[in-house]
């Protein structure tokens, strides 16, 4: 399958050629097509200053203005228009979780703020983020340990050269209420500058009872302490206050239950919110030592917090099934309580970067030391058993008497490396990507002994551009991610496995034709396989290979027509576990086909009004790692519309949208955590914003 994915990529790619030779200009930082900008560059795919058309990496990028006039809200909303990513675990009220190319990511390690890592353990507030970036693939030499689908970064919006004041209210159908501010500019002495948000939101899920709050506050502030110098700092806190919705297990352990997307099973009196708590604070600070070399050191320190309760349900005592819900609908309920959970990962980088000759030999070269430290506090937490519900008829239980244990650290993880690149320019159309990075990676947890590993991680690509609007590329990079966790209530519970290595190799064309940007990319991903083996123990054992190939379009059809599409093909496979319910099987989650469709259109005959069209669609998913059960396949349409308008002197834009518009039932998500469980999509749901820019 891999040499007829590449040889797609590259007769699509080769199609794009002849076009894009004849339109030769010079690149621009940014594309402006309409009202809508599409980023040219992205700090998540190297540390050059590579335009994003000679990079050999699959990166998309959501910018402002697209996350405004697409309505994105959360993660959740902008991955849509990702087909390479997918739920994972994504419950309402709990954490945003996904995969990237099959690959779960990983909590501690595959969220980014500004390029330092972040916990992705709640909902990612984005309304101090200027654009999110995902680089899809092995992240080794870029990020260091990260799950080897690829990385979300989230860029910090900074101060703006002209005032900037920005406020949004929106609605939405069951009572959610939306408040945010954006402020920016300069002070008087226009060295320094400033950029504040706030958001405040009532939660009213589609779910009915997953409700609560959230309230958000940012500030940015930079100094421009000469033309060479360049301060920054940044600090956001988050409180959320929201109840969990679990998902649905098999019905008989066979069977998709038949239910309607909001039923709430956390639904016992004595349930509470879970209560989380975020903060941030960033520094960089870039120095141009000369118009060719530049060095920048940044830091973060990220704290993560959160109150876990639940009313969970798991299993049928009856019918002895664990996993599984009862033939009639019962399901056991248990009362889980974790309280004082906290994360404290903090990193800091330090990179050179410059460009210089050797002889007619090009180099730009990026050489750094980087630091990171995570610290996780937990205590022993209740899960007992506490009666039988029904997903139908609810019924009220007691909830168990269960004492919480004291709060410690259980877990401490120390990765400290040194990463060298450089892009070699043999000739005007043929580029070679080298580099490098050395990771020493410690971890130290409760009732294990220490680990203390080393790794070289490389990465080679090479580029040929035979026009500045076309390129072909094809790679070869190693990562490196830290071993999943146990779940709960297996044999070594909350134990992390030993830290694994990743391969990849991928093709890829990218080219520039009349403002329409155009992708394809073929890649071969191989890791260790990691799944609860029959003796009930949490292992790595065997390999997991996902291979796959990606087309993705953006930009101007006419003057009114603005399309985007992404679609992505997977095939998953599971190997040399010894066990034949496994092998040769499909990963689990995983569709083997997706794609999404956007479309905006200018309504030429009414000045202001513009109105918006997506289709996703996703084939079939196996929900269990031995394919017993497959989840069939679904398509979901959403509409919406903006009208743009001047009053007195501020600018409004009034934007509404119907989300799954023809009330489609499917399930989203499918996820092997905990036993396995799944998610349904939200139902129709309408939803109306006002943002006045004064």
């Amino acid at each position: 399958m891999t040499i007829r994915l590449t040889m797609a990529a590259l007769a699509i790619a080769s199609a794009f050629a002849p076009a894009a030779s004849a339109q030769d200009q010079k690149l621009t930082e940014v594309v402006i097509t309409a009202n809508r900008i599409v980023a040219d560059r992205a700090s998540v795919a190297g540390f050059g200053e590579q335009a994003l058309l000679q990079t050999p990496a699959s990166v998309s990028v959501l910018t402002r203005e697209q996350l405004q006039d697409l309505n994105i809200r959360n993660t959740t909303d902008a991955v849509k228009f990702d087909a390479s990513i997918g739920d994972a675990y994504n419950a309402v009220g709990y954490a945003e979780q996904f995969s990237i190319r099959g690959f779960k990511l990983d909590n501690a390690s595959s969220y980014r703020k500004d390029g330092h890592a972040i916990s992705g353990d709640t909902q990612i507030p984005l309304e101090n983020k200027e654009s999110i970036e995902v680089l899809r693939g092995l992240a080794g030499l870029q990020m260091g340990v990260a799950a080897p689908g690829g990385i979300i970064n989230y860029v910090t919006k900074r101060p703006t050269e002209s005032n900037l004041r920005s406020v949004l209210f929106e609605v939405s159908e069951r009572g959610t209420v939306l408040g945010t501010v954006d402020l920016g500019g300069r002070f008087e002495d226009r060295r320094f500058g400033y950029r504040i948000n706030a958001a405040g939101e009532r939660l009213r899920s589609i779910v009915k009872g997953a409700d609560g709050r959230r309230s958000f506050v940012s500030a940015a502030f930079d100094w421009r302490i000469s033309p060479q110098a360049l301060l920054t700092v940044d600090a956001d806190y988050q409180k959320k206050s929201q109840k969990t919705a679990p998902g649905f297990q098999l019905i008989g352990g066979t069977r998709l239950p038949v239910v309607d997307a909001d039923i709430f099973l956390n639904d016992q009196p004595w349930a509470k919110p879970v209560m989380t708590e975020t903060s941030n604070i960033g520094i960089a600070f870039q120095y141009q030592l000369s118009p060719e070399w530049k060095a920048t050191l940044s830091a973060n320190q990220h704290r993560f917090k959160r109150d876990d309760y639940t009313a969970f349900p798991y299993g049928c005592s009856s019918e002895e099934l664990w996993p599984g819900y009862c033939s009639n609908g019962d399901y056991d309920v248990y009362d889980y309580r974790s309280l004082g959970e906290e994360k404290k990962p903090a990193s800091a980088k330090a990179h050179l970067q410059g460009k210089f000759a050797t002889g007619s030999v090009k180099h730009e070269l990026t050489a750094g030391l980087s630091v990171f430290s995570n610290h996780e506090r937990w205590g022993d937490y209740v899960y007992d058993y506490a009666g039988v519900s029904n997903i139908f008829k609810p019924v009220v239980v007691p909830m168990s008497n269960g004492v919480l244990g004291p709060v410690s650290e259980r877990r401490a993880d120390n990765e400290r490396a040194a990463y060298l690149q450089d892009i070699i320019g043999l000739t005007d159309q043929l580029a070679l990507h080298t580099g490098a990075r050395y990771v020493s990676v410690r971890r130290t947890q409760a009732k294990a002994a220490p680990t203390s590993d080393n790794f070289w991680l490389p990465n080679v690509a090479l580029v040929f551009s035979p026009s500045a609007k076309l390129s072909y590329y094809a790679s070869y990079a190693q990562g490196l991610q830290h071993g999943g966790v146990a779940p709960i209530e297996t044999t070594n519970q909350r134990t992390a496995l030993a830290p694994g290595k990743s391969k990849q190799v991928e093709v890829g064309a990218k080219t520039e034709i009349n403002g329409m940007s155009l992708s394809a990319a073929a890649y071969q991903i191989e890791q260790g396989l990691e799944f609860t083996n029959p003796a009930n123990t949490f292992v790595r054992q065997g390999q997991d290979r996902h291979r796959g190939l990606e087309l993705t379009a953006q930009g101007k059809l006419s003057r009114e027509l603005l399309l985007g599409a992404s679609m992505a093909a997977i095939d998953t496979e599971q190997e040399g576990t010894g066990l034949a319910i496994y092998d040769g099987k499909r990963v689990t989650n995983v569709p083997n086909f997706k794609s999404t469709v956007w479309a905006d259109y200018v309504v030429s005959a009414v000045p202001g009004l513009k109105l918006t069209a997506n289709w996703q669609h996703a084939g079939k998913k196996a929900f269990d790692q031995e394919n017993k059960v497959m989840v069939p396949s679904y398509h979901v349409v959403n509409l919406g519309g903006s009208y743009a308008y001047r009053l007195g002197g501020a600018s409004v834009i009034v934007r509404a949208q119907v989300k799954n518009a023809f009330d489609k039932f499917y399930w989203r998500d499918v996820t092997p955590d905990l036993g396995g469980y799944l998610f349904p999509g939200a139902p129709r749901t309408f939803q109306l914003s006002a943002q006045v820019d004064f």
